[in-house]
């Protein structure tokens, strides 16, 4: 499936969102996030930004990027954050349950204007990111070519970090397997394939260390705990260029996916959140992301905006898609609670 730098990175004129709010004085939201040099980026392209054009102050929380803390708040009637950073799967699953709002795209931008699956009923995009596959060249010289090589023990032995979650690894399992990326989902929507990806994982349990946070993996490879480990490619990219880490980012086999922002309900203050919303949805806005972290703008006319140095570190420039699997939200807004349980008891055994 070809995607062409002309559909994901450039587009013609932009569309500029007037934010029409006069901040008074003590006007501010919380932003929730998952912390690291993903926040950092957020803070430098957005946070810092968005309060000097508008007088809104940002105040900052971290969480993991699950469901079940922004939960717990919206059951007790405590919402003491404004808007959430989540995954889609996460939105879909919020959507449904009734814990995230839904959103009025009359107050943020052109809902056309996003590329398809960045914005979604309960989810603004912030941008495209990769689950890739990393490795030190120092460590190892002759390091893996695919994602599809985190499953073969005989010719890269020795541990290897994996996401502790089911999303891209029952994936990246079915991919080792044999099954073609626009079959995956076919495939592991029946139980024949749900137990097809556990047999593969089964290969490579007792050699994988556990990650959870977005930080952990570029940590894993500078200590040499791990030789390889799957990573958000943004993390990566910031401990090569920031760290001067000598680490490689193998793209062949990447899931594209899309961060989002989204609005719990029961906040507080959420005029200022689309306030906010509307101000990172500007294509000018959008594209300043990728010069803080490697991840690319889901504006479709973002493209012109973004920093040229950034363009060949993006997981959406077209060299770095000639093999990969856009994830499927829907399939895991179905699906997911049914696999973590799944995921969840194969881990305890």
């Amino acid at each position: 499936m070809a995607v062409s730098r002309l559909r994901l990175l450039t587009f013609a004129a932009a569309i500029v969102t007037t934010m029409g709010h006069q901040a008074q004085a003590g006007d501010k939201i919380t932003i929730m996030a998952t912390g690291g040099a993903w926040q950092a980026a957020l803070r430098k392209a957005w946070f810092e930004p968005f309060t000097k054009e508008t007088g809104i102050k940002v105040t900052e929380q971290e969480h993991l990027g699950d469901l079940g803390k922004i939960k717990a708040m919206v059951d007790t009637g405590h919402v003491p954050v404004d808007l959430v950073n989540v995954e889609t799967a996460t939105v879909l699953q919020g959507c449904d349950e009734g814990i995230l709002e839904r959103m009025d795209y009359s107050r943020i931008a052109d809902r056309e204007k996003f590329i398809e699956g960045s914005a979604l009923d309960c989810g603004v995009g912030l941008d495209a990111y990769g689950d890739i596959l990393a490795y030190d060249p120092t460590a190892l010289p002759d390091g893996p070519t695919s994602v599809a090589d985190l499953f073969d023990t005989k010719k890269f032995p020795g541990k290897r970090g994996m996401r502790k979650f089911p999303a891209q690894n029952l994936e990246w399992a079915l991919m080792a397997d044999g099954v073609v990326p626009s079959d995956v989902y076919k495939v592991l929507a029946t139980p024949a394939g749900v137990d097809r990806a556990f047999r593969k994982l089964d290969t490579i349990k007792k050699d994988i260390v556990w990650w959870e946070a977005g930080a952990q993996p570029p940590q894993f490879l500078a200590s040499r705990e791990v030789m390889m480990t799957t990573a958000w490619n943004g993390r990566i990219q910031n401990a090569i260029d920031n760290e001067g880490r000598p680490f490689k980012i193998v793209w062949n086999g990447q899931i594209l996916e899309y961060d989002l922002i989204a609005i719990p309900k029961g906040a507080k203050n959420v005029d200022l959140a689309y306030k906010f919303l509307a101000y990172i949805s500007t294509p000018e806005n959008n594209a300043r992301l990728a010069s803080y972290i490697a991840y690319g703008p889901v504006r479709k006319d973002a493209g012109p905006f973004v920093a040229p140095h950034a363009l060949a570190k993006l997981p959406n420039d077209p060299d770095h898609m000639t093999s990969y699997l856009v994830a499927d939200p829907e399939f895991w807004g179905d699906h997911g609670p049914d696999l973590v349980k799944r995921f969840n008891a194969w881990l305890a055994r």
